[in-house]
């Protein structure tokens, strides 16, 4: 048997404001990275497209392509998730970005003493766009950072709303740190608690224990959501071609579908 196809996404999106500024969260990518290395200690093929500011893994046999943005993340996605067995979107995406204005492009915006307005517009959810056009035989595990009290709930909506197989809840108390406390959910309802607070090294084997036990299990998708695949295809391939030059200007990619 082959080894599967890895794909991982890990760390930040820096969305810009001006060619100087830009509005980013605090995600590290080690926990993308510690899974990365530990799928090649596996044998697993790994592909890593790597946040801004975060530090690279050790693995030479593990592929890191760079992005910038939430435009540039759903510009690889549409290249690399059609080629992978397994996806493991760990990436923290922006929310939102700051919306195109003209009178900040193209240089850095100075200060004045006049109050400044930011007018932000929502960024496209890439789990659920790629999730609608997946092959039958493909895995798809998100992420949910949340705070502590609401965390089963939040990981329970993202779970059915992105149509994935998988969702890992960790607090909020996990991004910039070393260790993870983790529950993760299955689409058929069963649940796994991490045994212990664990460093993200220790629970990369963890994580990938399980997924590997439930990519032997992953059931074909249905009958509307291939109809919507068949729609996709074309956004997804003019996401692969689009010009990074627009993502990082604040340019809009063309929007993936959501599923049905």
């Amino acid at each position: 048997m082959n080894p599967p196809r890895l794909l991982i996404t890990a760390g930040p999106t820096h969305e810009p404001i001006d060619s100087v500024r830009f509005l980013g969260n605090r995600s590290s990518g080690r926990m993308g990275v510690a899974l990365s290395e530990a799928a090649v200690a596996r044998g697993w093929q790994v592909t890593l497209l790597l946040g801004p500011g975060t530090a690279e893994p050790s693995e030479l046999a593990v592929q890191v392509i760079r992005f910038r943005t939430c435009a540039d993340l759903q510009s690889l996605l549409g290249a690399h998730a059609p080629k992978a067995d397994i996806l493991i979107m760990a990436a923290a995406v922006a929310d939102y970005r700051p919306k195109p204005n003209p009178a900040m492009s193209g240089g850095k915006f100075r200060r004045t003493d006049a109050p400044l307005v930011l007018e932000l517009e929502p960024t496209p959810d890439l789990l659920a766009g790629i999730s609608a056009c997946r092959r039958p035989d493909q895995l798809f595990v998100g992420f949910a950072l949340e705070p502590r009290e609401g965390l089963l709930e939040s990981a329970q909506r993202k779970l059915v709303k992105k149509q994935i197989d998988m969702v890992v809840g960790n607090p909020l108390a996990t991004m910039d740190s070393e260790t993870v406390e983790a529950m993760v959910l299955f689409r058929d309802g069963r649940r796994a608690d991490t045994p212990r607070v664990m460093t993200k090294r220790a629970f990369a084997p963890w994580l990938l224990d399980l997924v590997g036990d439930e990519a032997r299990r992953t059931t074909p998708m249905s009958e509307s959501r291939t109809r919507v695949c068949k729609q996709a295809q074309g956004l997804l391939q003019s996401a692969a071609s689009t010009d990074r030059s627009t993502a990082r200007s604040g340019g809009v990619l063309p929007p993936l579908p959501t599923a049905l």
